[in-house]
């Protein structure tokens, strides 16, 4: 326990003195209110427990019992029983089953069967972990990082990771909630979660497991194969603005930055130590990331001249050498110089040693001020998290300073308090389960597509070459030939291109064989190849994915994922993401292609998605030729729930 005052008593049905606490042998022997209780019992025996206190009016329960639905592959009734269980708890909140509890360090109370690591605390961050061991393990922190609330949600029968934080949020002395996720459930509550905390100025930061790549069950598509759960998980998390991070320390560290500064108002930071060595690596840690290092202003250099003199050499990141060391008041002036207005956070590099740090305390006093002085965001960096000092750290965490525990850990922190924190006020189209399927030709995949405004070619499918020549007379050449019932037509011979007469396509037809073709008007001018995919995600939604498109698609893996619906807007930016962005705007003197034109097409796949949202399995064009004057759908497929 962490100091609650209430009344607690166990019930046992031998009456035994449990933890010097008599108990009774029946929860209604007890003659006075049930707030919460804790089901300690085989799973069973949890049913009858919970009816039970259902019944006496109890405020809610935590049901530690495991053996339900996780257990599936095991227990051929364990579904099953958390249906009944679900039944029994009724209107009243149960948490689990295969639960920890919770543990609120504000009040001081803790329904939880282990050893934990909270103290109390005035305000702080709560934390809802799917794993419990995962629960316990946070608890143990020694990162100076205060914890308001831990929930462990177990198997969430009855209420939901969502809800749960949902709740939460209603304390004002919640700074920021992190979530440890491994499967989202309703999108929908996630969205309501999103925008509740976004209006109430509460971040949010996860930790979602699940990386691994994996292709839909049933891959047909180039996009199936590059859009797996890890991209439909992002996707999900980035329209909801909540930030991501990879892993445990990076997750504490996150929330640390939260509680104590709250989001950074800009994608960027400044560094600063008396090591070049620790310059570069800081320089190096956030290389590739959404993050820069802003160049010192005129104003910023003639501060740090007059602290530092002629022998540093000024930029950001910063090494300061030693020359100011212990004149505490030049190094606060160095380190209020280097937070200008246009740098998110303002990060020191400083390792405490662990023999005497006694002589590092003019490093701490500096920041201090410099934090004091300037009213910017200001952390401090052990590269090693054993140098960071709790003592220490408490004192920064007072004064509004972040004490960070390990470089990469405080520059993904860095990342994640600057991350965009929009919501997007539409919630995803749902995903699901699809049943069985059938893959439309291409013919008919582009004519559905058509219908809604997809620019395709102008085409004719013959399934007989006598008189072929009266047969194309509708058609302009060039024209392209492609044998029908053929994967990956390109590589098998089944395509023809730049036929210039109708002879040309007889004798395409009859060298790749077959026994019907699709013939259309061959595009020209393309100036880029785009692959347009949409896959059903069943745990996030309808994923759009948009890449470098043609037969390298799968090689270059050039891709950004959307959850859908999209707007205008979210397509022009996320091409931009591309790495054949270049292409699309104006390549080496190459004319540009029509950003409008492609996002028209974009919009009108969105639109028949919209509109079969529930048969939808996958929507592939690929590619989608890009002109300085259009953007016209070559190939397609569709895959979707058989009628």
């Amino acid at each position: 326990m962490i100091g609650y005052e209430g009344e607690i008593f166990p019930v046992h049905p031998e009456g035994k003195v449990i933890a010097g606490r008599q108990a009774v042998r029946r929860l209604a022997e007890w003659d006075g209110p049930i707030d919460a209780a804790f089901i300690g019992v085989n799973r069973n025996a949890t049913i009858e427990v919970v009816r039970e206190l259902r019944a006496l009016g109890s405020g809610g329960a935590v049901c530690f019992a495991s053996g339900f639905s996780e257990a599936g592959a095991e227990l051929a009734d364990g579904a099953n029983l958390q249906a009944e269980l679900v039944a029994a708890a009724g209107d009243m909140p149960i948490l689990g089953p295969n639960c920890y509890g919770f543990i609120n360090a504000l009040e001081g109370a803790a329904i939880w069967p282990d050893q934990h690591g909270c103290q109390r605390v005035e305000r702080g961050v709560a934390i809802l972990a799917q794993s419990s061991n995962i629960a316990i393990n946070l608890t143990m922190q020694k990162r100076a990082l205060p914890i308001a609330y831990v929930v462990a949600c177990g198997n969430m029968a009855q209420t939901s990771q969502a809800q749960i934080a949902m709740a939460l949020l209603e304390d004002p002395r919640v700074t920021a909630i992190g979530l440890h996720i491994e499967g989202f459930g309703d999108t929908a509550e996630w969205h309501a979660l999103a925008l509740k905390a976004a209006a109430k100025g509460i971040p949010l930061v996860a930790l979602k497991v699940g990386k691994s790549e994996h292709a839909q069950a049933a891959t047909v598509s180039h996009t199936a194969s590059l859009a797996g759960s890890h991209a439909g998980a992002n996707a999900l998390l980035a329209r909801l603005g909540i930030a991501r991070v990879p892993d445990i320390p990076c997750f504490l560290e996150t929330l640390k930055l939260l509680h104590t500064v709250g989001r950074l108002d800009t994608q960027s930071l400044a560094t600063i130590s008396c090591s070049g060595g620790e310059a570069s690596l800081a320089a190096d840690t956030a290389h590739g990331r959404a993050l820069s290092f802003p160049p010192l202003s005129a104003a910023q250099r003639a501060a740090l001249f007059d602290a530092l003199g002629p022998k540093v050499a000024l930029a950001n990141p910063l090494d300061y050498h030693t020359y100011i060391w212990r004149d505490t008041a030049r190094m606060s002036d160095t380190f209020a110089a280097l937070a200008g207005p246009e740098t998110g956070m303002t990060l020191a590099i400083v390792d405490y040693p662990h023999t005497d740090a006694a002589d590092w305390a003019c490093a701490t006093e500096a920041v201090l001020e410099a934090a004091r002085s300037t009213g910017r965001p200001y952390g401090v960096v052990a590269t090693l998290p054993e140098l960071m000092p709790l003592g220490v750290a408490a004192r920064f965490m007072a004064a509004g300073v972040v004490p960070f525990m390990g470089l990469t850990e405080a520059i993904t922190a860095v990342e994640a308090a600057a991350q965009p924190a929009t919501v997007t006020p539409e919630p995803p189209l749902t995903g699901g389960a699809l049943g069985p399927a059938e893959t439309l030709s291409e013919h008919a995949s582009k004519a559905e597509l058509a219908r809604f405004g997809v620019p395709v070619p102008a085409s004719l499918r013959i399934t007989a070459l006598e008189g072929l020549d009266k047969q194309l007379a509708g058609l302009t050449f060039p024209l392209v030939l492609k044998a029908e019932g053929m994967a990956h037509k390109s590589d098998a011979g089944g395509v023809a291109l730049g036929l210039m007469t109708a002879q040309d396509a007889l004798d395409a037809a009859k060298t790749m064989g077959g026994t019907s073709w699709l013939i259309e008007e061959m595009a020209t001018g393309t100036v880029a190849e785009l692959l347009i995919g949409v896959t059903r995600d069943e745990a996030h939604g309808l994923l759009l994915t948009l890449g470098a498109g043609g037969v390298l698609t799968e090689l270059l893996a050039d891709t950004v994922s959307l959850l859908m619906p999209v707007s205008a807007q979210d397509i022009k930016q996320a091409l931009t993401q591309l790495k054949c962005a270049p292409l699309l705007t104006g390549y080496r003197g190459k004319p540009a292609a029509n950003i409008d034109a492609i996002t028209s097409a974009i919009l009108a796949l969105q639109d028949y998605v919209v509109a079969h949202a529930p048969h939808i399995g996958e929507v592939e064009i690929n590619p989608l030729l890009c002109t300085p004057d259009r953007a016209v759908a070559v190939d397609a497929l569709i895959r979707k729930a058989t009628p």
